[in-house]
């Protein structure tokens, strides 16, 4: 079964990589108005309706090039901003907070909970092993014209 709601580990290497840092902030508040925008108030994955949507960056890994690339900013609601920052929400306290929330989107158990956070984890360990991580930002540029600092 395919969850709607999954975990993403960024490597260590690119921890600092996150668009907030890299981008003015006049440019970071056109990327996650448009989030919010195309949201049109609701998750983009659990699709609740919420007035206080947090903008998440979507990255794809290649490991055989070591490239890390922005696909896209999409707007989620706390709880699952919350899940996919799992080692972080586990770090605050709020890991049982994601852990119901993850099985209420996913409509599955806490072992499925589990095995998925096992699966990502390994994921995460993988990727450390890895070094020289390039991130790519071009999408930034094709969809927005936005340059870096």
């Amino acid at each position: 079964m395919k969850n709607k709601l999954t975990f993403e580990m960024v490597p260590e290497e690119c921890w600092y990589s996150n668009l907030r840092s890299i981008l003015k902030p006049k440019d970071w508040d056109i990327v996650r108005r448009d989030a919010y925008a195309r949201a049109k108030g609701r998750c983009r994955i659990c699709g609740r309706p919420t007035a206080r949507l947090e903008a998440h960056e979507q990255w794809s890994y290649d490991e055989e090039k070591a490239l890390q690339k922005l696909e896209d900013v999409v707007a989620l609601c706390h709880g699952c901003h919350e899940v996919k920052h799992i080692s972080r929400t586990q770090l605050i306290g709020r890991g049982q907070e994601a852990m119901e929330h993850f099985q209420k989107v996913n409509e599955c158990s806490q072992m499925d909970f589990h095995m998925a956070l096992a699966e990502a984890n390994e994921t995460y360990l993988r990727r450390n092993r890895i070094e020289g991580w390039v991130t790519d930002i071009s999408w930034l540029e094709t969809r927005f014209d936005i340059k870096l600092r």
